[in-house]
């Protein structure tokens, strides 16, 4: 009966959206773009989609999928000229979203099947050995998570952390140690193009994955404060318990095709910009070595479409009205990243342009860790943890991922400094023509 409430909840939220914007966009001046309150309808749509998401965290698919129901109305009505087909198959003069869209989805359904060849691996059950004692060892466990995560997927990373961090300490964990979680699995994905979903969508756009590495420096910076309080915090709470496996022996052809799946990526995305293929070329020979984990993919349904259809939704965006590029904005990104989605933020970035990639992949990565829904790691732990959920438990116990955050973005920036990248892909055919508007314009009044 309770699921049933909140499905209609969720199909009330939506319907909310179309009765609000529709007719405000339909009584619109045609003279051009209709505004609502000064801004553009889309952008409204996209925010209370991810409010929807914040809200109805149970049904996150069904609210993006909404979300993207409800801006396709809005589009056609606003632009007869649309065509969503064209937006994503592309055309003559501009290149698609199939192929971000298809990679995305490859890699998702890809990591799902790495994450669980490594878990069983039987890895998490050895890595209790090597955990000292005491507060550091709650410390070694989350920089574990953070080494983890830079090759896994964060989402992986932090189910992993969570699965180990519950046998170490007994079943009871710290709000705070758990946000500490959250935050490795973030921070360590954020310089890796194959450890988050957010350098993975920069990676497939063309983004040059040297050019997100120097975000390790606020990664390791940040992880000095907020690891150091929140496993002093954890051994307060529940004092870390040895753990010593008897018979557990590490599974190395597993192993071997967690290894495999990473190279593959790798040499596809270098040879053909699509790592995607090199993933599943590397899953399907893994068929004859080890058994197809086939409920992995299923668990890994929900998300994909989640993601995928919030990512769309992105690239309907008009990205021409966003903030310019500069490190202010890619520092207030971190915090936006903690209320909203933060795949949405990277792709609209992307579709912008103009950024030091590795300081905006450690903003939106790793700020996202500041409220448990602002990163997907945060969202999958809550299916373990439910009571991170309590946003103001969550904020008055992980403070010092937040006073993390702070400190070393600007640790990062000095050290670092602010690199605005070259252009990684052609603009599009509206912008050049937009750009050759504005040339001939000014030609004729200067003449």
């Amino acid at each position: 009966m309770m699921k049933t409430n909140r499905v209609i909840w969720v199909a009330a939220f939506l319907l909310l959206l179309l009765v609000v914007l529709i007719p405000n966009t339909l009584m619109a001046s045609s003279g051009g773009v209709p505004l609502i309150a000064g801004i553009r309808p889309e952008f409204i749509v996209f925010a209370l989609t991810l409010v929807g998401v914040a809200i109805f965290h149970d049904h996150t698919m069904y609210v993006a999928l909404g979300g993207l129901v409800v801006l396709l109305i809005l589009k056609y009505s606003m632009a007869p000229g649309f065509d969503f087909i064209e937006h994503i198959a592309g055309s003559a003069s501009e290149k698609g979203e199939w192929s971000t869209l298809l990679n995305l989805a490859g890699l998702l359904f890809g990591f799902a099947v790495l994450a669980n060849m490594f878990e069983k691996s039987n890895i998490p059950e050895i890595i209790p050995n090597v955990l000292p004692n005491d507060w550091k060892g709650g410390l070694v466990l989350l920089a574990l998570i953070m080494v983890l995560s830079s090759f896994l997927d964060n989402i992986a990373a932090a189910l992993i952390g969570g699965t180990i961090a519950q046998v170490v300490f007994r079943h009871k964990l710290h709000i705070g140690y758990l946000a500490a979680i959250i935050a490795a699995s973030n921070a360590g994905g954020a310089g890796s193009v194959v450890g988050d979903t957010t350098t993975t969508l920069m990676w497939i756009d063309g983004v040059d994955p040297i050019l997100v590495v120097h975000a390790f420096v606020a990664s390791i910076a940040g992880f000095l404060i907020y690891g150091v309080i929140a496993s002093r915090q954890q051994q307060k709470f529940q004092p870390i318990l040895a753990h010593k496996p008897e018979g557990v022996k590490p599974d190395f052809m597993r192993l071997l095709i967690v290894l495999l799946i990473l190279v593959g990526a790798i040499l596809t995305n270098a040879l053909l910009n699509f790592p995607a293929l090199g993933v599943w070329i590397a899953i399907l020979v893994s068929v004859f070595i080890r058994k197809f984990p086939v409920e992995a993919m299923k668990k890994a349904i929900p998300g994909t479409i989640f993601l995928v259809s919030l990512v769309t939704c992105a690239s309907l965006m008009p990205v021409d009205e966003l903030p310019a590029a500069s490190w202010q904005t890619a520092f207030s990104l971190g915090f936006v990243s903690s209320v909203f989605d933060n795949i949405p933020l990277t792709k609209l970035c992307l579709e912008q342009g103009g950024y030091d990639w590795g300081i905006l992949a450690y903003t939106v990565g790793f700020g996202g860790s500041m409220i448990w829904f602002g990163s997907s790691a945060g969202v999958a732990l809550s299916g373990i943890f439910p009571e991170i959920r309590s946003v103001g438990k969550y904020l008055q116990k992980g403070w010092h991922v937040t006073l993390a955050y702070i400190i070393s973005f600007f640790i990062m920036l000095w050290i670092v400094g602010w690199h605005p990248a070259t252009p990684h892909k052609p603009p599009k055919a509206s912008e050049v023509e937009s750009n050759a508007g504005d040339f001939a314009t000014s030609n004729s009044n200067s003449q």
